[in-house]
């Protein structure tokens, strides 16, 4: 698993795990059943404390992303395809925001946004 860790990113180094791996498991690349690696490699391959890694596997298993079973270690959940479509229109939605506040930032009105978008849309 190829993480990589920002120290000038403001981001806390849990928040960068957790969104990277959030990612690998949406996308696909990561799929239900595969393992994890442990709180304590994962630890070390990154050189930062095991504290943070397992606070990234917490914050992942509370959205039910990954499971952590005692003994055995942490997997990608089983989820359903909805639970990961739906998972994925909130990262959509939000990226979408972003984009809202932007464009008013610099005084872009909805329709020239949408004209912007559509343009994008059919190029790709």
């Amino acid at each position: 698993m190829n993480i990589l860790i920002s120290s000038t990113s403001g981001e806390p180094i849990y928040a960068q795990i957790a969104g990277q791996v959030r990612q690998m498991i949406l996308q696909g690349e990561l799929t239900s059943g595969t393992p994890l690696p442990s709180i304590r490699l994962l630890a070390k391959e990154l050189q930062i404390s095991v504290i943070t890694t397992k606070r990234a596997y917490e914050e992942l298993e509370r959205e039910g992303l990954i499971n952590s079973i005692v003994g055995k270690g942490s997997f990608v959940s089983g989820a359903d395809q909805e639970f990961i479509r739906e998972q994925r229109l909130r990262i959509m939605e939000n990226k979408m925001k972003e984009i809202i506040e932007e464009s008013r930032l610099l005084g872009i009105g909805f329709a020239e946004m949408s004209d912007m978008m559509k343009l994008i849309y059919e190029e790709e």
